[in-house]
């Protein structure tokens, strides 16, 4: 007969397509009613911080909400940086853990509830006569919310026969936030702004990529004349490339950066304006007008003088069919050469403004990749220019996966991606390292067809070892792993180091990523030189079914700072 785990499973699988997790004595039931019960599919990771990662990466990929599973006690409280993250991020999962037994804590439990609510991570307990219902209402929750929940499954409950699975209902989610019927005024003053500005400029985040408003803002940037940009997490929400400047903030070229602080009516959908999005209060102006579109109760930054609250794509709608029928000038201007290695094609051209077709475009997104023979000053490879190169050789349908740690500019600069899901950050927003590698097994469920490219520093690569094995296997000849090599921790070597505090703890004796890669079944390649990366070359080329997941070991220099990076040396000196 049915158990409470079954019930548990049987829910879940409804609305959940994969489950990461480690076994252990609090879910093992639930574990194996999964298996044996549902069509679910289940990767196992090797650290249960890497179970909740995989399930968070897979719904940044993907769109559909996974779970992680857990034992409990040592196994749950694992996962709470983890958990951190997708709190602070806002991303909808379910972590199913065993919990202490109805009849009381054991010497060993500890407080589960009240950790998981420390991070942000509201818990459901299931009963023996609502599992599946309190399933369900977990589901409805996170996916309503866009957090992390914890779903409790008491130690003595699991294997407790309750009859037949239920008749589920359908997930009650709400409708997308429909801006209020009074910020009609708002809407037609904006578009009146956007319509007489002489220099507009479109900004989007990863909201605008939720809410799927990437076409409606395509059509009001063409319409408008506007330059656009994206936050590091909404590179590629607009379809047009024409006028795009690429990634805002620190990741962005200089010459762009100086074309987005010369607008003179800028409207942001869907980011949250954060110190590296805004480069620490320097993006815009002081006589920028900034109007931020927001499902936020209000506005996320001190520069915004105008707030519309809403779901992006509705607003950007709204925008449009705001605009005047006949705008000043309103030939089309033909588009300009697409940016170099964009995925996206360049569809058409738009408004013509005074500041459209007055600059090089190409020019102004050009990043400076070092010394044409790529080593740095000290003789070491220059991070920059391996990351142009490595920029030019990625196959095009690929996945990047990112830890966290000084070496994210290097990606960020010189590896365009196709759209907002084909870049993922996991820890930037809790700001934490080490949770880049278990983010592979999660992006290689949720986009079985491309390429998964990790990012990593040596500290952050290091502290992840336990799911280096978890993302070759998971991977196989789709993956492949870049770690930025230079024996440091390098953000505090850039931060501290300079300030003349002691360099011992900031400093990590060089670790041989090639020869660990190895020894779990890949290919590791020592980079010294720029030509080293012909085998990447030659990787690329061959089918996926004959390659084995490589290891990019990257000896780079720790003299080059990312201009990121000195903005907060900036800021903090």
């Amino acid at each position: 007969m049915p158990t409470v785990a079954h019930h548990v499973a049987a829910a879940l699988a409804r609305h959940v397509t994969h489950v990461f997790g480690v076994m252990g004595n609090g879910n093992a039931y639930f574990l194996d009613a999964l298996l044996r019960e549902t069509d679910a599919a289940y990767t196992a990771v090797r650290h249960e911080a890497g179970a909740v990662v995989a399930a968070d990466t897979h719904f940044r990929v993907s769109g559909r909400i996974a779970a992680a599973t857990t034992t409990y006690g040592a196994g749950f409280t694992n996962t709470l940086t983890a958990l951190a993250e997708a709190a602070q991020a806002r991303v909808p999962l379910v972590v199913v853990v065993g919990d202490e037994p109805t009849s009381g804590p054991r010497a060993w439990d500890v407080d589960q509830i009240a950790l998981a609510s420390a991070v942000g991570a509201r818990t459901y307990t299931v009963g023996r006569v609502d599992a599946a219902a309190t399933t369900v209402i977990a589901l409805e929750h996170a996916l309503s919310y866009r957090v992390p929940v914890v779903l409790a499954l008491p130690y003595d409950i699991a294997t407790r026969e309750v009859g037949p699975v239920p008749e589920l209902p359908e997930l009650r989610l709400p409708d997308p936030l429909v801006p209020a019927p009074f910020a009609a005024a708002s809407i037609e003053r904006v578009a009146r702004l956007l319509a007489e500005a002489e220099r507009p400029f479109l900004l989007a985040g990863r909201g605008a990529w939720l809410a799927g408003a990437g076409e409606a803002l395509g059509r009001l940037a063409a319409a408008t004349g506007a330059l656009t940009a994206s936050t590091a997490l909404g590179r590629g929400v607009f379809p047009d490339v024409c006028f795009d400047l690429g990634v805002a903030g620190g990741f962005g070229a200089p010459g762009a950066m100086e074309l987005v602080r010369d607008a003179d009516v800028a409207v942001v959908f869907g980011a949250g304006l954060n110190q590296f999005t805004m480069r620490f209060g320097e993006l815009f102006a002081p006589a920028t007008r900034v109007v931020q579109v927001d499902v936020a109760p209000a506005a996320t930054h001190p520069h915004v003088g105008d707030f519309l609250r809403g779901d992006a794509r509705l607003v950007a709608e709204a925008l449009v069919e705001a605009l005047p029928e006949a705008l000043p000038a309103s030939e089309l201007f033909p588009c300009p050469t697409a940016a170099p290695g964009t995925a996206g094609a360049a569809v058409g051209g738009g408004r013509r403004t005074p500041w459209r077709g007055t600059f090089d475009l190409d020019a102004a997104r050009r990043q400076d990749a070092g010394a044409s023979d790529g080593r740095a000053a000290d003789g070491r490879l220059d991070p920059r220019a391996a990351a142009a190169r490595i920029g030019e050789l990625l196959p095009a349908d690929r996945v990047v996966v990112s830890d966290g740690g000084h070496f994210l500019g290097w990606s960020n600069m010189f590896w365009p991606v196709s759209a907002p899901n084909r870049l993922v950050m996991v820890g930037t927003a809790y700001q934490s390292i080490g949770l880049g590698l278990p983010s592979v097994a999660g992006a290689a469920a949720a986009a079985p067809e491309a390429t998964i490219v990790l990012t990593s520093g040596d500290g952050g690569g290091l502290m992840a070892l336990a799911d280096f094995e978890t993302a070759v296997r998971s991977a196989r000849g789709r993956g492949l792993a870049v770690f930025w090599n230079d024996g440091a921790y390098g953000a505090e070597v850039n931060l501290y180091g300079l300030k003349g505090l002691a360099r011992e703890p900031m400093l990590i004796p060089e670790v041989d990523f090639a020869a660990l890669g190895r020894a779990l079944g890949a290919e590791g390649v020592v980079v010294r030189e720029l030509g080293d990366l012909d085998r990447l070359a030659e990787w690329a080329a061959a089918p996926a079914s004959d390659r084995p997941f490589l290891v990019l070991d990257l000896r780079i220099s720790r003299d080059v700072i990312a201009p990121y990076q000195r903005e907060v040396i900036r800021v903090n000196s």
